[in-house]
């Protein structure tokens, strides 16, 4: 009686865990990068006499944001207006984070790719010279 009493307690333990370990996993796998996200609808920031869209990419979500500035480059835009977080480097602005979202390579294996109108830009979001009306793409890449 009391082995058949330890086996079922081991079963029903066993059991207890195996169920815990497959609701953990599937709890992580519906976890989404846009969870962290500042913003997940497409909204209106900032003031100022020029107007951008910047489009946000990741997974296979996108939002756009429709920027308002004075700044005289993309960074300025994204930095004022908190869309971009990143480090000042001898290249100039490394962005880590967008939107919330985390694209640092180091860190997470992807990068945040910028884009003008569909065509990969050559230069950096803080030498970027903007003029209203422009669209820019912001895409989580690896």
């Amino acid at each position: 009686m009391k082995k058949t009493i330890k086996n079922l307690t081991l079963i029903l333990t066993l059991l207890t865990l195996v169920l815990f370990v497959s609701c953990t996993k599937n709890e992580l796998k519906d976890a989404s990068i846009w969870d962290s996200a500042t913003y997940t609808e497409d909204t209106t920031l900032g003031e100022g006499e020029k107007q951008i869209v910047i489009e946000i990419k990741a997974e296979e979500k996108t939002i756009e944001l429709t920027v308002n500035t004075d700044g005289k480059t993309l960074g300025d835009a994204l930095l004022e207006n908190k869309i971009a977080e990143g480090d000042v480097t001898e290249f100039g602005l490394y962005i880590k984070k967008v939107n919330g979202i985390s694209g640092d390579y180091e860190k997470d294996g992807v990068y945040w790719a910028l884009y003008k109108d569909g065509e990969y830009l050559m230069t950096g979001a803080d030498t970027t010279e903007i003029t209203s009306g422009e669209h820019y793409e912001l895409v989580l890449s690896k």
